[in-house]
């Protein structure tokens, strides 16, 4: 048996490690409530020649209606995969559809032979932005937070995420 002293230690560390697994709990869920409030940026590779995008233009080319760049370089869209909050958003906010939605509509596109290809699908963050840095003409959406290396943020309707105006946040 533990004597009195020992056994009131063991309570003292018992709610010291409770008390840490609690803090850790609220820290990550502060987290992921910051990055899930951070706006989307749209990324391009660092050689695309646009800066600026309004919003019709910006879903004209998520949309598959223009699939080519001033430059006559082809649109390579990258989108996260299914259950990302980053899909979610721009499903909601770009497209205006859902999943469902999404999905018959791209295959509707290929069966018409209206574009050569669905977009390429990512599965993180870390290798969305290892594939705008490595294919010309690619461009696709990340939190703000997130966005670093060598990738070129655009402005949406003049307006870059960290701007008030933005409109995707």
């Amino acid at each position: 048996m533990f004597t009195p002293s020992r056994r009131n230690l063991i309570q003292k560390l018992v709610r010291v490690c409770v008390g840490g697994v609690l803090l850790l709990a609220v820290a990550e869920a502060g987290a992921a409530e910051a990055a899930e409030s951070s706006p989307i940026a749209i990324v391009v590779h660092q050689d695309t020649q646009v800066d600026d995008l309004s919003m019709n233009e910006l879903r004209s080319i998520f949309m598959a209606d223009q699939q080519f760049w001033p430059d006559r370089k082809r649109i390579i869209l990258l989108v996260r995969a299914p259950e990302s909050d980053e899909r979610d958003f721009v499903l909601n906010r770009i497209y205006d559809m859902s999943e469902d939605e999404f999905r018959q509509y791209w295959i509707a596109k290929m069966f018409r032979a209206e574009v050569p290809r669905g977009p390429k699908i990512v599965f993180s963050s870390d290798t969305t932005l290892d594939l705008v840095v490595a294919i010309p003409g690619s461009i696709s959406f990340i939190r703000a937070n997130e966005v670093m290396g060598e990738v070129k943020v655009v402005r949406i309707d003049g307006a870059l995420p960290s701007d008030p105006d933005y409109p995707l946040k």
